[in-house]
């Protein structure tokens, strides 16, 4: 089943993004169904581009950026964590499991951790299922 799930990991380039290299350099296992989106800073990540991952069908999103204080844009992480919480609550409101999004702190050095939490993120969403939005491929518009 974990199979057929998709997870999107929006990584921020400097931390996050560089710990998901060093976890595939490495040859750390992880699900191969979370898919890794590179942003220069995860302050980049909006509440709609969370949404919109999940209007298309991701069964799960996590946001990871930098260690707490060392954001290369100062306070970028800060607000992708309050991004999160935002989206969590609004899909409590409309009946989705807050736990489908998540926010992870890394840093470059840590593949490990990457591989660590794509794994957590995947049982994560196995636990609540596929997500009910998801439209099958043959059903969508061409």
């Amino acid at each position: 089943m974990s199979q057929d799930l998709q997870i999107v990991a929006y990584c921020c380039e400097h931390c996050a993004y560089a710990a998901a290299d060093l976890a595939g350099g490495l040859r750390l296992q992880y699900p191969p169904n979370v898919r890794v989106v590179l942003l220069p800073c995860t302050g980049k990540v909006d509440p709609l581009l969370i949404l919109h991952a999940l209007e298309e069908g991701a069964d799960g999103v996590m946001v990871a950026g930098c260690l707490p204080g060392n954001c290369h844009y100062l306070k970028g992480n800060f607000s992708a964590r309050r991004r999160v919480a935002y989206v969590q609550q609004l899909l409590k409101q409309i009946g989705l499991e807050a736990e489908r999004v998540e926010m992870f702190h890394l840093s470059s050095a840590m593949g490990s951790r990457f591989a660590e939490i794509a794994k957590e993120m995947t049982e994560r969403v196995a636990a609540v299922g596929p997500n009910p939005l998801r439209i099958p491929r043959k059903e969508r518009e061409p």
